[in-house]
Parts: C-alpha cells; structure tokens; sequence
C-alpha cells in the first residue's frame, strides 16, 4: 500500500463531516441542488427515456439489498443500473457543474450514485449526505487531472469519473481500507477510456462517457465488496501522480466548481458571454447586428458548426448557441429540442457569425476558456467584448442567488414552481445536522410522465 492510497483511504473513509470545511458543505450543498436542477430537466429528453428504460431491462436485480429506485421514474433497478440511468439522462443536458483542471464534470456522477446509495442509509444525516458528495468531488478530480497529466490523449469524464463514485460507495457501504483499494484498481482498469475529441467531432448522446463512469464504479465497488480483486489504480498509486494528492484534504476542490448558465458545452460559453456583453452595453437587438466574428481557444472552434439536427448537436455547438442566445436572450431546454433545432430566426442569424482560433486564448485553456467577440452593426458600428471568460467558474462566479433561479427556471417544466422552490430549500438545508437526506429526496422518485 503506497502512502497515497493511504492518505486516499484515511480520507474516504475516516474523515467526518464535521472535519470538512463548512464552506465546501455549503459548496456540496449548492452544487448538488444545480445538478438535481439539469437531472429534473432532462426527464423528458429521449435520451434519458432510452436510459432507463435500457437500465430497466438490462440492469435489474432480485436482491432488494443491491436496488435502487430510479431517480424521476420511480421504478427498481440495480445500484449501477439507477446511478448509469440518471448519470446519462444528466450527461445529455449538458447544464451540469464542472472543473476546469479536469476538462470535464464531477457532479453528473456524484448526484447519481449518492441517489442510490442512500436508498440503504435511511437514516442519512444532511451533513453526511454532503460529506460523501464532497469525498466524490476530491476523489474523481484529482483522479482527472492525475489522468489528463499522464496520458497523451484526451479522455472522456467517465475516464475518471467512476474513481469517485467508487470512494463514495466504500464510504457509505462502510468499506475496508483493502476494498476500497481494489474497487478503485477495478474501476480504474475497466473505467470508460473514450476519446472527447470524437464526440466533439461527431455529437451523439454519448456525450462524455458519466452514465458509463457510474455504471462501472458502483459494479466496482459492488465486486470489490464481494471479494474481487483489481491492480491498483495508477492515477492514485503511480509515482507520476502522487503530487496530484499532496492537497487532499487541505485544499479543497468542491469549492473551485464552475456552474452553466446555459446547458451547451462551456466551450461555447465565453463566446456566448462576449454577445451578451456587446448587445447588453449597446442595448442591442439581434436584428441590428450584420456580422458577429468570435476568436477562441482550439477546442471550441472544433465545436459543431451548423446548424444542427439533434439535441446533442446542439449542445457541442458554438455558433448555433451563440445565435440562439442572439434572438431569445437565453438558452433553454426549448431552444436545444423539438422546435428550437429548427428555429428559422436563428437559422438566419447563424450565417452572420465566424470562429476563428486564437493563440491567446489556446494558452490559457484548460486552465479558463476565453473568447472575444466582435461585433459590427447594420448601422457599420463596431463593438468589442474584450477578452470575456465564461462566467460560473471561481474567475467569473454566479450569485447562490443565481444557482437558485437557475434551479427553479430548469425544474420547474417538470415538477411545478412551488415544489421547485420547497425543494431547492430543503437541498440548502442539508447542511443541518437535524435533516435527514431521504426526507429531502423522496419527490425526485415521481414517475417519468414519458417513460414507458
């Protein structure tokens, strides 16, 4: 056992909640209501339907002890089966919290798999609910950065991702130090190693690999439980990676999260920010704007470009989301589905914009994600935006306030304003020790109106 593991272990499973800053509590608290937010929304979306319904047929067991109930279906499934389902369904509206270090999303497993293992800790307190979600935020993050910094290509979340769902299984299904080692070794080797390039290339709902990174960790840990054996993971023991845990449990990752104003990929978001800022100092509408011309960093001008077809096109496209907020001043579900794919007003507006790379902002990526955007006018006036980065992160942070509105405006299709609203105070909450988190979730497990 190498020191690292050993400081992993330590943490995982011996830290409590009350050893945990109280502002990564209110950080967990915060960053579990956004995601319950982008999972409440994405009930509807197709590829949700096809993920529950497949976890259904598929991923089913007869042990009561090893079920779950899907979350915004109700129905009883596998552990793996529940967190795969919702970890999809969440992956494929793509509003959910991320980490710029790791290029990728933590929470879109973190919510699923704390779901479902709750269904056997009735007793959850709040603060220990948080406690696990904080232990799958430091685990899977440092396991991406330590993955990004030893491997040539760019992997997909679920890459490294599973790593955290496995630390918080061992944490609340009480785990021995050796179980824990060999459910992270298990779901290390057999961990989703897609390549995101690809699927920037080519938008599917694959999207970036979480519902896979969910399934494999809680089987992970569910083997490691039952007595099998994995080599150790080589993102936590190798000595290559060993600086990327010297901080566990000094600094403090669940605080550096960033939130989306918008469920597109937070490529595109800088881009979208530097329109806002030019059409909001000019008090512009999109109708007196002849050209919007947008420099930005490789990986964002490699996102779609046209006018897209599908939902998960619309999602990894820049143009489209740029022009989208252009004419409505927002993005939302009905923008990136159904009609919103086919919007002729933004089909239009999409022909006056140009990307183009930028060296500048190439060197700050991963790091941030810059754009700048020049505007001229019909009139022949010219605006620039200035070097924007994409608001949300700890650069350019939304307001609590503004992760509640958030909450309520992408739930609230689904489950009504009032109960967005009770719900978003009960998840907030959660950092009482006198709340229970099975008290706080029990609306979540409402029948999907759409699945089968």
């Amino acid at each position: 056992m190498t020191e690292t593991f050993a400081r992993v272990a330590e943490f995982v499973l011996n830290r409590p909640a009350d050893q945990m800053l109280d502002s990564a509590r209110e950080a967990a608290a915060l960053m579990l209501l956004d995601t319950l937010g982008i999972v409440i929304a994405s009930t509807p979306m197709e590829a949700g339907v096809i993920a529950r319904d497949t976890a259904a047929l598929l991923y089913g067991t007869t042990d009561h002890a090893f079920s779950a109930r899907m979350l915004c279906d109700g129905r009883r499934v596998s552990l793996a089966g529940a967190a795969y389902a919702a970890a999809t369904q969440t992956d494929n509206l793509d509003g959910h919290d991320g980490y710029n270090p790791t290029k990728g999303h933590i929470g879109v497993v973190v919510v699923p798999a704390l779901c479902a293992l709750a269904e056997h800790c009735p007793d959850l307190s709040g603060p220990d609910a948080l406690a696990a979600v904080i232990t799958g935020y430091e685990i899977a993050g440092r396991a991406g950065i330590a993955l990004h910094a030893t491997v040539s290509d760019y992997h997909t979340s679920g890459a490294w991702n599973a790593l955290g769902v496995v630390a918080m299984a061992a944490r609340l299904r009480g785990h021995s130090p050796d179980q824990l080692r060999q459910g992270l070794g298990i779901a290390e080797y057999h961990g989703p190693r897609s390549q995101m390039m690809r699927e920037i290339a080519n938008p599917t709902m694959l999207h970036d690999g979480s519902g896979w990174g969910a399934l494999v960790g809680l089987s992970a840990a569910i083997l490691a439980e039952r007595g099998f054996t994995g080599a150790p993971a080589i993102t936590i023991e190798e000595a290559r990676a060993a600086p990327y845990w010297h901080d566990l449990g000094t600094f403090w990752q669940m605080e550096h999260q960033y939130v989306k104003p918008y469920p597109i990929c937070r490529w595109a978001h800088a881009a979208i920010d530097g329109l806002r800022t030019v059409m909001n100092t000019h008090d512009l509408t999109h109708d007196q704007i002849a050209r919007v011309e947008i420099h930005s960093f490789h990986e964002a001008v490699q996102l779609y470009s046209g006018m897209p077809e599908t939902t998960s096109q619309a999602q990894y496209s820049l143009p489209f989301a740029v022009s989208t907020f252009a004419v409505h001043g927002r993005i939302g579900v009905e923008h990136i589905s159904g009609d919103g794919l086919s919007d002729p007003i933004v089909a239009d507006f999409l022909n006056r914009i140009t990307v183009s790379e930028s060296d500048r902002h190439n060197s700050r990526f991963p790091a941030g994600r810059w754009a700048d955007v020049q505007v001229t006018t019909q009139d022949g006036r010219v605006f620039r935006s200035g070097d924007i980065h994409a608001r949300g992160g700890p650069e350019a942070p939304m307001s609590r306030q503004d992760v509640i509105d958030k909450f309520v405006e992408f739930s609230s299709a689904e489950i009504g304003e009032f109960a967005a609203k009770n719900l978003s105070s009960a998840v907030l909450n959660l950092t009482d020790p006198g709340t229970r988190f099975s008290d706080m979730v029990q609306p979540l497990y409402r029948s999907a109106k759409s699945s089968a």
